[in-house]
């Protein structure tokens, strides 16, 4: 078996186009992927130069590979299974600017690099005053990129020809529009002047993107056997679900610069990325937050298996295509594909998806992912939208502790506050209190969802439902009726 690196396997060198803060396996799986499939179906032709947002990371790992590695996407595409591997040649090297802080800044002395992309986590865009212009390098993420910025303006004397397009994949919405502020606070704090700040304004684009593909990660169960399959000793190999989705709010000018959607890939350059953020909290994490205390108190600890059972999928099929689906302003179509994809990826055969895990602070999760879609259906419709209701009278009988009803124990992880005050409610035993108890507390929910006409008096009912004919009886009867 060989190791992997540029004598063991091919590898183009093409113009390095793009800086990469990140060298984690979200970006290696999801961002390196589709340059390295742009530069197979386009014109192209670019390398990515990665940046180590922290002291401490991989690069040196990456650099022994000479950048090269292997990607596996496993999952359903239309149904059928997917489990593939394609070596990505993408990355030219890997910086730690800690460590070589001048061939950091002299990135931005290359005219061809043309894109900046990140992802440090939703931690990383963030303003620290303490950072310095003569910092080498300085400690957060915005910091770094105005010192590359300012650097590379004074080099080019402020060539607008030589501005840099950049996209942000941190999980935060709105995150271009969050990094693009902080810039100019540092441009600001570090008096870097009104010339800089109108290059940065009319030569740069910070955009924001929405990014979607679950990435599990190195496959430290299988690596062995997958090491065979390949014949090379690749210590980098990422695996990935098949899907992939990104959203960036730029115009058609940057699209035609980043000509990802030319080549088949499934990215978007729309005018607002608002609506597609919402489409995928709500049709995405909305119905895993909901199904998760349903299929647990069910008898069923596996999304897979739950989209499966005939029961809980029902389920989950009508909180998505008859209840969510109906609050988010955008073409039908694209919302019933978008939803049986997301059904593709719960059902996906290579993951075992734990619901339990899911349920990890479930109370604000429902605040940001269900309530929303629960509020905007009432006043589309009339009417309370049942499955979700349902899902948030399971979620506080989850909370309610104990043991499920075959003995295994029930867990909980939230904060102390909510875990109390739902557990003093139950001891009252009184189904109407407990829903308007929870449904009272301003500091979840941002108001007392006692005002919503209705509410309480349904989730009461189905909070009785649910102890006197167990989770599964009133999930039949809450489908039934």
């Amino acid at each position: 078996m060989r190791e992997l690196n540029s004598k063991t396997a091919p590898k183009t060198v093409r113009p390095e186009r793009i800086i990469q803060f990140g060298e984690g396996n979200f970006l290696r799986a999801f961002v390196d992927w589709i340059i390295s499939s742009m530069n197979e179906r386009s014109d192209f032709n670019g390398s990515v130069v990665v940046v180590q947002p922290i002291e401490k990371g991989m690069v040196d790992v990456l650099n022994r590979q000479d950048g090269l590695y292997h990607v596996n996407l496993q999952g359903l595409e239309n149904g059928q299974v997917v489990n593939t591997y394609r070596l990505i040649d993408v990355i030219s090297r890997a910086l730690n600017p800690y460590s070589h802080f001048d061939e950091y800044m002299k990135l931005a002395e290359q005219p061809e690099i043309r894109f900046v992309v990140s992802n440090t986590t939703e931690a990383g865009i963030a303003f620290d005053p303490a950072c310095r212009l003569d910092d080498r390098p300085a400690a957060s993420y915005p910091g770094k990129l105005t010192q590359l910025l300012y650097h590379r303006f004074r080099h080019f004397h402020g060539d607008k020809s030589k501005g840099l397009i950049i996209f942000p994949c941190e999980l935060i919405f709105q995150n271009g529009h969050h990094l693009k502020r902080i810039i100019r606070q540092y441009i600001d704090l570090w008096q870097l002047g009104e010339d800089f700040a109108t290059w940065f304004e009319e030569a740069c684009g910070v955009y924001a993107t929405l990014v979607d593909r679950i990435v599990p990660g190195f496959p430290r169960k299988h690596i062995e056997e997958i090491q065979e399959k390949l014949q090379y000793k690749d210590q980098l190999v990422v695996q990935g679900e098949a899907f992939h989705l990104w959203v960036i709010e730029a115009p058609e000018s940057v699209a035609q610069e980043f000509p990802a959607a030319e080549c088949g890939l499934n990215v978007r350059f729309v005018p607002d990325e608002e609506p597609y953020h919402r489409r995928k909290v709500t049709l995405l994490n909305g119905p895993h937050t909901l199904l998760s205390p349903v299929a647990y108190l069910s008898g069923v600890d596996i999304v897979r298996e739950a989209c499966q059972d005939p029961d809980v999928g029902r389920y989950i099929r009508k909180v998505m295509f008859d209840e969510l689906i109906e609050t988010i302003d955008l073409p039908r179509e694209e919302l019933r594909t978008f939803a049986d994809s997301v059904m593709e990826r719960f059902t996906n055969p290579f993951v075992d998806h734990q619901v339990t895990s899911i349920m990890l602070n479930a109370f604000p999760k429902f605040a940001t992912r269900d309530l929303p879609g629960l509020k905007e259906y009432l006043r589309r419709k009339g009417t309370l939208p049942s499955g979700i209701v349902f899902g948030l009278a399971a979620l506080i009988t989850y909370y309610k502790g104990g043991h499920r009803e075959d003995g295994t124990p029930i867990v909980l992880s939230d904060s102390p506050d909510i875990m109390e005050h739902v557990a003093r409610l139950w001891q009252e035993g009184d189904e109407q209190k407990v829903a308007s108890g929870v449904l009272e507390r301003t500091d979840w929910w941002g108001e007392d969802l006692n005002r919503i006409p209705g509410l309480a008096g349904r989730l009461a009912c189905y909070l009785k439902d649910i102890r006197l004919q167990g989770m599964r009886g009133a999930l039949k009867h809450t489908l039934d009726s």
